[in-house]
C-alpha cells in the first residue's frame, strides 16, 4: 500500500508485522495453556483445537482492525481500545461458533472466564514492553543508517516524512539533494538542508560513505534520473528509486508482479482475499441479527405503509453495485410514486410526493431496512457508498472525476459520508464532490473497526439527521 505510513518501507513492515501477528497468536494460546495448568484443568483435544482456532483468528481480525501500524506517534488509548475491540470479536465468533457446535457447555467456565479477561490485559502489556523497549533503542541510537534524499518535491517530502515518523527502522535523514530547491526543508516543525544539486550529492556520498540514498524525482526528469544512477553505481550506497505514484489519486495501490514484472495497483477493491471474508462474514452476521430482532417492527411498517396510501409496500429501484453491475434495491415505499426511470427527481425538502407516513420513515431511516435482505443476498454491504439512482450515476460520472471507484465495493445502508452529514439532496455539484470525497476515504481507510465505528454513528445520529426527508 502507499500511504502516508508505508511505500517503500514495506519490506521491513512485513517482517515485523508477521512477528507481531505470531505473538499476538502464541500468546493467546500461550495464556490458554497456563490457565488450565494453573486451574489443574487437562489440556485436552477440545481445549487444543480451541487453541488452533483462536490462533487462527487472531491473526485475521487483529491484523483487519489495523493493530500493526508504526509506534512512533501512537495514541496508546486507541491502540488499547482496539486490542479490547479486536479480542471481543474473537469471542463473539468463538461463542457463535460453541454455540452452533453445541460444545459451549464442555468447557471449564471458570477457565473460560479467566482465559478471556486476561488475554486483552496480556496483550496491552506485551504492546507497551515493545513501546518502551523500541523508544529505549532509539535513545541509544543502535542500528542507525544515514540517508540522502535526492529531490526535494512533494514526492521527497513524502519520503522524508515517512522516515521521521519511523524512527524504529533506524534511518537517520541528513538532508535533501535537488537542483533547483535551495535552503531547507521543514518538516513537523523541524528542518532539514538541502546540501546541494543533484551533481554534488555524488561526491558527498563517496565522502561520507553514506548508507542509503532514496531518489525521489518526478517521472518528468528521466534522463536525469539516469544521469545520477550511472553516477551512483561508483559508490558503496544502498540505491532506491521511489516511484511518482502520487500524481494518480490512488484508491488502495498495491505493488504486485507479473512473472517478474513488476506493477502498481493504482485502483484496486480493499476487499480483496481475507478482507474480503471478514466483510462478507460481518454483513451475514450483523444483518441476520438484525432482521431477527427487528421482525416485529418490519410487519409494523408493511401495514402503516399499505394503510396509509394506495401501492406497493416494497419499492424497487435499479442500481449500480459492485463493478458497476445493475441491481435491485428494496425499501419500503415512502412516496406516491414509484419513479425508476431514465429521469429522477431527487428528494427534496417538503416534497409532495412524499406520503405523510413516509416522511416518518425517511426521517428515522427506517425504510432502508428491506436493504438488509439485499445484504443477505449478497448485493449490498451493511457499511459502503450509498447507491445512487442509475439515472444519477449516469449524471454524476460524466462530472466528477473518480466517481466510479466508489463501485469497487458493495453499496451500503450507510456510509462515511452519510454519517458525516453528506446524505439526502444533492442540489449542487459540490455537495455530490463532497459525498464521493468521503467515499473514497472510507476505502481507504477500511478496518473492521471502522465499520463499526460507521454503524454506532449511524444508530446515534439517525434520529436528529437534518438531511433526512
Amino acid at each position: 500500500m502507499f500511504s502516508h505510513r508505508q511505500g517503500i518501507f514495506n519490506e521491513y513492515r512485513w517482517i515485523i508485522s508477521r512477528l507481531q501477528w505470531l505473538l499476538d497468536g502464541v500468546l493467546a494460546v500461550l495464556m490458554l495453556v497456563l490457565i488450565c495448568w494453573f486451574y489443574e484443568e487437562s489440556f485436552r483435544l477440545i481445549f487444543q483445537v480451541l487453541a488452533l482456532v483462536t490462533f487462527l483468528l487472531t491473526i485475521i481480525v487483529f491484523r483487519a482492525t489495523q493493530l500493526y501500524q508504526p509506534w512512533r506517534g501512537a495514541n496508546l488509548i486507541h491502540l488499547v481500545r482496539r486490542v479490547l475491540l479486536a479480542w471481543l470479536v474473537i469471542v463473539a465468533i468463538l461463542m457463535l461458533l460453541g454455540y452452533a457446535s453445541k460444545t459451549s457447555m464442555v468447557f471449564s467456565r471458570k477457565v473460560m472466564f479467566t482465559w478471556m479477561v486476561t488475554v486483552p490485559v496480556a496483550m496491552v502489556i506485551l504492546r507497551l514492553q515493545v513501546f518502551w523497549g523500541l523508544r529505549w533503542l532509539r535513545q541509544q541510537g543502535r542500528n542507525s543508517r544515514t540517508v540522502f534524499i535526492a529531490g526535494a518535491g512533494d514526492l521527497g517530502r513524502r519520503l522524508a516524512k515517512n522516515v521521521v515518523e519511523t524512527p524504529w527502522l533506524g534511518m537517520r535523514l541528513l538532508g535533501f539533494f535537488d537542483d533547483r530547491v535551495t535552503g531547507e526543508v521543514l518538516l513537523d516543525h523541524q528542518s532539514y538542508p538541502v546540501l546541494g544539486t543533484l551533481d554534488d550529492m555524488i561526491g558527498v556520498v563517496k565522502k561520507q560513505q553514506v548508507d542509503m540514498v532514496y531518489l525521489a524525482l518526478p517521472l518528468r526528469a528521466e534522463d536525469r534520473l539516469r544521469q545520477v544512477v550511472e553516477s551512483l553505481q561508483d559508490t558503496t550506497a544502498s540505491v532506491y528509486y521511489v516511484p511518482d505514484v502520487f500524481i494518480f489519486s490512488l484508491l488502495s495501490a498495491s505493488l504486485t508482479d507479473l512473472r517478474g514484472i513488476p506493477l502498481i495497483a493504482l485502483w484496486e477493491t480493499p476487499f480483496f482475499g481475507v478482507n474480503g471474508w471478514l466483510k462478507r462474514a460481518e454483513d451475514l452476521v450483523l444483518a441476520s441479527l438484525i432482521l431477527i430482532l427487528v421482525s416485529p417492527l418490519l410487519v409494523l411498517i408493511a401495514l402503516g405503509v399499505k394503510l396509509t396510501s394506495p401501492g406497493p409496500i416494497i419499492f424497487r429501484q435499479r442500481r449500480y453495485g459492485l463493478d458497476g453491475s445493475e441491481i435491485i434495491v428494496y425499501k419500503f415505499r415512502t412516496m406516491e410514486v414509484c419513479e425508476d426511470g431514465q429521469h429522477i427527481a431527487q428528494t427534496t425538502k417538503d416534497d409532495s410526493r412524499v406520503t405523510p407516513f413516509g416522511r416518518w420513515l425517511r426521517r428515522t431511516s427506517l425504510d432502508e431496512v428491506p436493504q438488509f435482505f439485499n445484504v443477505l443476498m449478497g448485493s449490498m454491504s451493511i457499511v459502503g457508498p450509498r447507491p445512487h439512482a442509475v439515472a444519477h450515476n449516469e449524471y454524476y460520472r460524466r462530472l466528477i472525476p473518480g466517481y466510479m471507484l466508489r463501485h469497487k465495493v458493495r453499496p451500503g445502508l450507510t456510509g462515511w459520508a452519510q454519517v458525516n452529514g453528506w446524505r439526502g439532496e444533492t442540489e449542487t455539484l459540490e455537495k455530490m464532490e463532497k459525498r464521493v470525497e468521503y467515499d473514497l476515504d472510507y476505502l481507504r481507510r477500511w478496518s473492521l473497526w471502522f465499520d463499526l465505528k460507521i454503524i454506532i454513528l449511524t444508530i446515534v445520529r439517525s434520529f436528529k439527521d437534518s438531511h433526512a426527508y
